[in-house]
């Protein structure tokens, strides 16, 4: 069971693999979307939010794509997941009782920013250092990242 909507997760598989495959040159929209089989439309929407949140920097050209905006150890999975959002379809709706308005969300709000905590203490660089000690990056270069 996992806690994090399913376009959240996306998001963190997203930058982690940018940050695995950035260098020497921006890893684009369509190599992203296939490596995580994925639509290229479905995975425009979590880039861009990222983007706006400045995990992630967007290069233009016909060998532009995505790259860090900022160091891998300056980067938390809460703050993508942040970035993320919220998928929509798992939003309930407008109406809801007053036992799940008054006790059950605010018990699960609670453990929620208490599950961001522990995430905002997990970095890139430690997945980044996992991914490497896994032997997971397909692609070769040096996965560094520095300004």
């Amino acid at each position: 069971m996992t806690l994090l909507p399913r376009r959240a997760l996306i998001a963190v598989a997203t930058v982690l693999d940018v940050a695995l495959h950035a260098r020497p040159a921006p890893v684009s929209a369509k190599i992203l979307a296939a490596r995580h089989q994925l639509g290229p439309r479905h995975l425009e929407s979590i880039l861009n939010a990222l983007v706006r949140a400045g995990i992630l920097k967007g290069v233009r050209g016909p060998r532009g794509g995505y790259e860090l905006a900022r160091e891998r150890r300056r980067i938390t999975v809460a703050e993508i997941v942040r970035a993320a959002g919220q998928d929509r379809s798992e939003e309930p709706g407008e109406e809801v009782s007053p036992l799940l308005a008054a006790v059950i969300a605010p018990a699960i709000d609670r453990a929620a920013q208490a599950f961001l905590r522990e995430l905002d203490a997990i970095t890139l660089e430690a997945l980044c250092a996992e991914a490497l000690a896994r032997g997971l990056p397909e692609a070769g270069g040096d996965p560094d990242f520095t300004i």
